[in-house]
Order: structure tokens, then sequence, then C-alpha cells
């Protein structure tokens, strides 16, 4: 497993490390801090650019500021590698495409609704 455990309820996918120091925004997205975890995350991606759960809460905070193509551009990303298995909050796991499939699911809905 990954080493990471991403919540992926009804509200955007967003990971968090299971060290105490939130490296990849999750906190901070899940607080509503987005400026916050996209300072957060864009400084961790400077490090690791390609680590899927880094793209997957960029792209939900892309998503929840009004950025979908930008979103729509992470996830693509996320899919383009290899799929990588991610721990879920309540204790099931799922791969980084599956969580990128619904997150541009999400997308889709959200523009349809409009």
């Amino acid at each position: 497993m990954s080493g990471w455990v991403v919540a992926a309820a009804l509200a955007p996918m967003a990971a968090t490390a299971a060290s105490a120091k939130d490296r990849v925004g999750y906190q901070a997205i899940s607080a509503g801090s987005l400026a916050q975890a996209e300072q957060t995350i864009d400084a961790e991606r400077a490090i690791f650019p390609t680590r899927p759960e880094l793209m997957l809460n960029l792209a939900a905070v892309y998503a929840r500021t009004g950025r979908a193509a930008q979103a729509r551009s992470l996830y693509g990303q996320v899919l383009d590698q290899a799929p990588v298995a991610m721990d879920l909050p309540d204790g099931s796991v799922q791969s980084s495409h599956a969580l990128a499939q619904r997150g541009l699911s999400r997308l889709g809905s959200t523009i349809a609704s409009r």
C-alpha cells in the first residue's frame, strides 16, 4: 500500500500523510483553507512532481476554486501513470486511477448542472 490515506467521500479527493505534518494539503482542504492547501501542495510538488496523492489533492483544490480545466489536466496526469494503491479512511483500498476517474466524473456533473 502507498502509506498515504485518501479521503474520497462525497467531497473532492484528498490524501493525508500518515505523519502529523500535513505535506499533501489534506488538513487544509478539509478545513476549507484552499489557498493554504494549494501552497502546501505546490511546495511538495516542487520536490515530488509525480506523486498521485499530490496531483489528486491539487486537482480537488482546482475543482473547488473553479479551475476545472486545470483539475481535468491533473486527473489526466494521474491516469497517465501506473496506478497506485491508496488507503481510504474507511479501510478500503482504491487505485489512484479510480480516484482520478471519480474526480473527472465530478467535474463532468458540475459542468452539466450549471
